[in-house]
Formats: C-alpha cells, structure tokens, sequence
C-alpha cells in the first residue's frame, strides 16, 4: 500500500517544511491538489508552485488537475516537475487525446473520476493509463466524509484493471483515515491519498503507518 499525503491540508505558511517532514514520515508520493475555481469551487495553487516544492523533495510528485480545458496546462506541470498527472474524465472532451498529451511530456498518465460518474467511461482508455484516481468525496474541499457508495465502483475498476493484466494503480481519495483506509484496502485500491488525517495528526510518520497497515 502506497500513501500519497495531500499538501491540500498542509501549513500554506511553511510548505516545504512540510512536505520534508512528510517525506521523512515515510510517505511514498507527494499529492498535490491543482484547483482552478471552475471546475471546482476552490483555486489552490499553480505550476509555479510546484516547480519550486520540486526542489525540496525527490519524492514522486502526484498531481491532481482538478481543472478544466487541461490541455491548455499539461505542458507547464510536466516542465514544473510533475512524475505523474491525474486529469479528470469529466473534464476533458477528447480524453484519449489528452492522455496522448500527457505521455508525449514522459510522465505518467492518470485520469479521475468523481463520484458520480460511472467506471465504464474508462473502458476505452484503461490501457494508456497508469493510475486511476477514484474520489470518495465530491472534489473541491478537504476533511470531507467518505462516501461509502464508492466502494462498488473501487471493487469494478479492480476487476477491469486485472482482467488486462496491466499494471496501473487504483488509487483513492477523500476522506481516507485509519478506518476507511481498511475497507478501501478491500475493495482493491493500492495508494491511498490522505490529507486532514495525515496532517491533522502530531505525529506523521505513526498516522501513515497506520494508513499502510
């Protein structure tokens, strides 16, 4: 099980540190949040931002582009440092196409879908993809409740990913904490993204620990 800490509910005042002090903690990636107002109700940070976080880690930057028209961005996260990026379904018309875009750039290709959309609007592109990013919470706030209905949809893209045979990784976000952590588990993800869990905690190391378990 892979842990990906979301800076979304980081200290905005000392990121770097922050981000250090997770990496040391054990985190295996580092989930970075990009909201654009539109898309959804928040506007978090850019591509400058992630170019210069770049800089205090080696760990793989997980970025999540809740944006629309990615297109017109893809190239400036990738320039910025990003290793894989995650773009939304429902955001982008000609998604096969903007899968191309991002593998032309040599990062990883994901693609999110929110709770809402049903998982057979992948079945097209399963074999571009290198992550799945299932929202377990309606994307735009941090610290929300799970939704339990997504673990039906969690268990389907399981089956769907093994019966190719490819490896991608199924990863799941909102409102992950030491609880929902197991059933998620059980349902077949393999990275899980936690933010107010793992930095509302005093100790960062012993809550991904327990994510993991």
């Amino acid at each position: 099980m892979k842990i990906s800490p979301s800076i979304l509910s980081a200290d905005f005042s000392r990121l770097g540190e922050e981000i250090q002090n997770i990496e040391k903690a054990g985190a295996d990636y580092i989930h970075l949040d990009v909201m654009d107002g539109s898309f959804v109700p928040n506007i978090t940070i850019g591509n400058e931002v992630v170019k210069n976080l770049r800089k205090k880690t080696a760990l793989p930057f997980d970025v999540h582009l809740m944006i629309n028209n990615p297109d017109n961005h893809i190239k400036a996260f990738a320039d910025a440092g990003s290793d894989i990026i995650t773009i939304h379904a429902e955001a982008s018309i000609h998604l096969d196409r903007s899968l191309d875009l991002i593998k032309s750039f040599g990062k990883k290709v994901g693609v999110s879908i929110v709770p809402s959309t049903h998982e057979d609007v992948l079945d097209y592109v399963l074999e571009k993809l290198d992550l799945i990013l299932v929202m377990t919470v309606n994307p735009g706030f941090g610290g929300q409740k799970f939704l339990s209905s997504q673990l039906r949809k969690i268990e389907n893209l399981r089956k769907k990913i093994d019966k190719i045979g490819k490896k991608i990784e199924l990863e799941v976000d909102g409102g992950i904490n030491e609880e929902t952590s197991k059933i998620v588990a059980s349902a077949g993800a393999d990275v899980l993204v936690s933010g107010s869990y793992i930095f509302g905690s005093r100790d960062y190391a012993g809550a991904i620990k327990k994510l993991r378990a």
